[in-house]
């Protein structure tokens, strides 16, 4: 059996059928499972969805990758459309998250607070959970490698006052079909080569596949991380046999730097993409 992914969002588009905005929302079929990895800033996914031909009604179950609201924004949408899947999120998805704009003004950014206490959401504990047979989140990634420095924008609120961002909130998911495994990362804010790490500590192999949003760019101005990290990260990449999937926060120009060292190890998902894994 081979893996179906469906991007419903993404920052950019295949063709102007589809809707695009900052954000993140990636339909999978796996395991006999129909399910939905982040819902984007707002209710184009759904509406990508009918175009791709997925029932978002009939999806069993949707993760949350972190609290911020370009992958959790259709979350009001989606619990209207579907009346019986769960949402699992991550630890302290529901805290305040702001990121500094324009004048160095703190503008919100996290998930819509009057969600919290519907019945379906499942807040999961740090560490890893099988959610599913053959689908694991995990977070507490440890913090052994270089984190995006665009991370440096982004804050939390705690007892009042503006921190920043630890990134507890985030967790990334695993599907495991047969002999493949592949991670999905919503933003690695926590350092795509620490979630990966991780990931090996965890399965004691390598992944077949990574896809998601890398945070290897600015997403204010669209500019990529150093260059010299860039290329530190195509070399850890290249070290593997995985194959990766990037899109969102991993930036047009980080990409193309990464395809042009990396070549076919490496490509880019636009929404209203659909490829077997």
């Amino acid at each position: 059996m081979r893996m179906l992914l469906k991007v419903l969002i993404e920052n950019t588009a295949c063709s102007e059928e589809f809707h695009h905005e900052h954000g993140l929302s990636l339909y999978l079929e796996a395991n006999g499972k129909k399910m939905l990895f982040d819902v984007g800033a707002s209710d184009l996914f759904y509406e990508n969805a009918k175009k791709m031909g997925v029932a978002v009604e009939d999806v069993d179950f949707l993760v949350i990758s972190h609290g911020h609201s370009d992958h959790g924004g259709g979350l009001e949408r989606f619990l209207q459309a579907n009346k019986s899947a769960k949402v699992y999120l991550p630890p302290h998805a529901f805290e305040k998250h702001y990121s500094l704009r324009v004048e160095n003004k703190p503008v919100y950014i996290g998930l819509n607070e009057e969600l919290k206490h519907e019945k379906r959401l499942v807040v999961m504990k740090e560490g890893m959970t099988e959610l599913e047979k053959g689908f694991f989140v995990f977070s507490g990634v440890p913090l052994k490698e270089a984190t995006p420095q665009s991370n440096q924008f982004l804050f939390m609120e705690k007892n009042g006052i503006l921190e920043h961002d630890t990134f507890e909130h985030e967790q990334n998911l695993v599907i495991e079909e047969g002999n493949k495994k592949i991670v999905i990362t919503g933003c690695a804010h926590n350092g795509i080569v620490n979630i990966i790490e991780e990931f090996k500590k965890l399965f004691h192999c390598e992944p077949d596949n990574v896809l998601g949003g890398f945070h290897l760019s600015n997403p204010a101005n669209g500019e990529p991380e150093d260059a010299d990290k860039l290329k530190q990260v195509g070399e850890y990449f290249l070290s593997h046999k995985t194959n990766y999937y990037t899109c969102h926060c991993t930036g047009l120009k980080a990409y193309q730097l990464l395809k042009d060292q990396m070549q076919d190890r490496i490509n880019y998902l636009s929404a209203g993409t659909e490829i077997e894994l």
